[in-house]
């Protein structure tokens, strides 16, 4: 297999061949073939490894960060000759991505754990971390196209719109991307796996991380069960029309859109064969609101802590597209900045968007698929006639 560098070392802005790069490394495929592309372009490359909760709890291939994977990231460093540092972030991780979460779903958000270890623990201690060794350069692993010009640093959507990352990377500040570098965002997935089998890396082959890094099985009501007894207080459910239909065992098991699992069945007489759907998370009166589809229709998204990627606020108001979810293909609106100093805002959307959750994160980007930047969701609300 012969591997064509000339892109990867262009649209990528990488320093000059043979400076220092330190390369986040999770145990992942990913990271892994970060690192290997790295060296083999003739870098010299660092690995490092971040320990952000007890490897004891954690059991699933599907993790980052965790005994396993800095056995594994031990492994791949090994085999290509690099350096590799392991640095304990457990009490900053806890601190500020696990409460967090907790602290989230008791207030009957939706976090999104991942954003929050970009903005903490990744892109502030990582960084810090970077330059107490004498590097001017961090790589990750994410999959997201960055572009320098005239001094100032833009992110793009990746080439492969499954695996592309930029979501997660909208409160990213000008002075982190500086520093930062993504080498991966030309690839497709299907090529990094390949390109570990080039390298005879063991991880070519291993299941990607999920979201929920600390929570392994994925089941974090278990989780909230073990850390936050608040979560679990017993509630009503009701309609929209304010009917009485049961009890729930607390907001936690709930989500906005949710309509599997609410635990009720039809109003006898009143459109029983309607599904219900959790339309609200009335968290002062601890009650889940259901109602029809339509009652999740939402034309006004409520944002606060904006954060603009190139560093620069664009117009008070301006023309965007939008996803409030990672996966999701990008949806017409208009972003308005209701108050700059407080950096908060509001989206109208062109069209209706149906299960917009509170703590989960809006982002926009332009036609060119430009990163503008972003905010968290406060609230939603549908047109007003």
């Amino acid at each position: 297999m012969n591997i064509n560098l000339t892109k990867f070392k262009k649209i990528n802005n990488l320093p000059k061949k043979g400076e220092k790069i330190v390369v986040a490394m999770s145990g992942g495929v990913d990271s892994s073939v970060t690192a290997a592309i790295l060296n083999y372009a003739g870098y010299e490359v660092i690995g490092v490894s971040m320990k952000l909760y007890e490897a004891s709890k954690v059991s699933s291939p599907k993790t980052c960060c965790s005994g396993l994977d800095i056995r594994d990231a031990r492994e791949v460093s090994k085999k290509l000759g690099i350096k590799h540092f392991i640095v304990d972030y457990k009490s900053r991780f806890k601190q500020s991505v696990i409460d967090d979460f907790i602290e989230s779903y008791n207030k009957g958000h939706t976090p999104i754990p991942c954003i929050k270890c970009n903005q903490t623990v990744k892109f502030k201690d990582m960084l810090d971390f970077t330059k107490s060794i004498g590097c001017s350069y961090l790589a990750t692993g994410h999959y997201v196209k960055r572009i320098e010009k005239n001094g100032i640093v833009n992110l793009y959507e990746a080439n492969d719109k499954f695996k592309d990352q930029s979501y997660f990377l909208f409160a990213t500040t000008q002075k982190q991307l500086k520093t930062l570098r993504f080498p991966l965002g030309y690839f497709a997935k299907n090529e990094i796996r390949n390109l570990a089998k080039f390298f005879r890396l063991d991880v070519a082959d291993k299941p990607d991380s999920q979201d929920i890094c600390f929570i392994p099985d994925g089941n974090y009501r278990d989780f909230l069960k073990k850390n936050s007894k608040s979560s679990f207080k017993q509630g009503v459910i009701e309609t929209v029309d304010g009917i009485k239909l049961g009890f729930h065992e607390g907001l936690v098991n709930y989500t906005i859109g949710q309509r599997k699992g609410i635990g009720i069945g039809g109003i006898k007489g009143q459109e029983e064969h309607k599904p219900f759907y959790v339309v609200d998370i009335n968290l002062e009166s601890n009650k889940v609101i259901v109602g029809p589809k339509n009652k999740l229709k939402k034309y006004f998204i409520y944002l606060k802590d904006l954060n603009f990627c190139s560093g620069n606020s664009p117009k008070k108001s301006f023309k965007a597209t939008i996803k409030i979810r990672s996966g999701m293909p990008l949806v017409d609106a208009k972003v308005s900045i209701s108050n700059i100093k407080d950096n908060i805002g509001i989206v109208e959307l062109d069209k209706p968007e149906y299960g917009v959750a509170p703590g989960q994160a809006c982002v926009f980007y332009n036609r060119q698929k430009k990163m503008i930047g972003g905010g968290w969701i406060s609230a939603s609300e549908k047109k007003i006639s």
